[in-house]
């Protein structure tokens, strides 16, 4: 396994196994009927990867992950198990490595989609809405603030692309890519899981401003929900008690990379730069706080 410095993982190497798919943060090995997912402590941000990572980064998002899969009604996800004793015995001397930040999970076919749903106006939402009082299309009323709460969630979704930047399209378009009735499915999903979070989540004190899934179609047919869900990677969180709108809001997740990398005049376009040791520590304290709020 490879560490940087601070001790972040930050690849995984498996020579029992074949080679992994190595995206932004997972590994991903294929073990045959099942896939093994390893949630490295890379971290990226406007689609670049970091030099260096965030120490002990990848346990969190997989148990706020398995946490949300206990939670979640209504739809399946892809879990087989994150017990490590259960794990292949090749993989057993990996198990100090593993543990706490994998899983196994079933094949699925992935729909080429990330869906985003929104309640907060935030980000990208907000400057399209500053433009042309729509986001992704959908036309919203006057009338709202920076980070305020929208009327009713909203579905946002965007292309997955394999390198640079995924595109916003809109709901119509999807249907093109995977057929209208597969695209309404996923919007009803998305956004009736993103309720039920968003209520859990402001019962323990956060605020779900947006989020990101993904889907994956099993042998069945079925709609499955797959990868990571609901962390501080893939959402906005804003703590209720500093919530106020008009202005950008302080947050447990990696919004805190992107505006130190705001800060440096990064040009969002790779090699990223390194992140200073306050600012990783910093991320690590603030990952581990949405860990522990959302899991008490």
């Amino acid at each position: 396994m490879n560490y940087d410095k601070q001790h972040a993982l930050l690849e995984t190497v498996i020579p029992e196994l074949n080679a992994p798919i190595r995206g932004k943060v997972r590994d991903v090995y294929d073990l045959g009927e099942t896939l093994l997912f390893i949630a490295t402590d890379r971290i990226s941000a406007y689609d670049c990867i970091m030099p260096n990572g965030i120490p002990g980064k990848g346990r969190v998002l997989t148990q706020i992950t398995l946490n949300w899969f206990k939670i979640l009604t209504g739809i399946p996800n892809h879990l087989v198990t994150a017990n490590v004793a259960k794990y292949p015995a090749a993989l057993q001397k990996y198990a100090a490595d593993l543990d706490g930040r994998s899983m196994i999970v079933k094949k699925l076919k992935m729909l080429p989609v990330e869906c985003i749903v929104r309640g907060y106006l935030s980000g990208s939402g907000w400057e399209s809405y500053q433009k042309s009082r729509t986001v992704c299309g959908i036309s919203l009323r006057e009338g709202y603030l920076k980070s305020a709460k929208l009327d009713e969630p909203i579905f946002t979704p965007t292309t997955k692309a394999q390198s640079g930047h995924d595109m916003p399209i809109d709901v119509a378009s999807l249907g093109g890519i995977i057929g209208s009735e597969m695209a309404e499915k996923l919007k009803d999903a998305a956004i009736s899981i993103y309720r039920q979070a968003a209520e859990f989540a402001l019962g323990r004190g956060i605020i779900i401003a947006d989020t990101k899934f993904e889907f994956g179609v099993d042998e069945k047919g079925e709609l499955v929900l797959a990868d990571e869900v609901l962390t501080p990677d893939s959402s906005r969180f804003w703590p209720v008690a500093s919530y106020e709108p008009g202005k950008s809001q302080p947050s447990l997740d990696k919004q805190f990379v992107r505006d130190w990398l705001d800060s440096v005049n990064f040009n969002r376009q790779p090699p990223a730069p390194e992140l200073p040791a306050e600012i990783v520590a910093k991320t690590a304290e603030k990952y581990n706080e949405a860990l522990k709020v959302l899991t008490r």
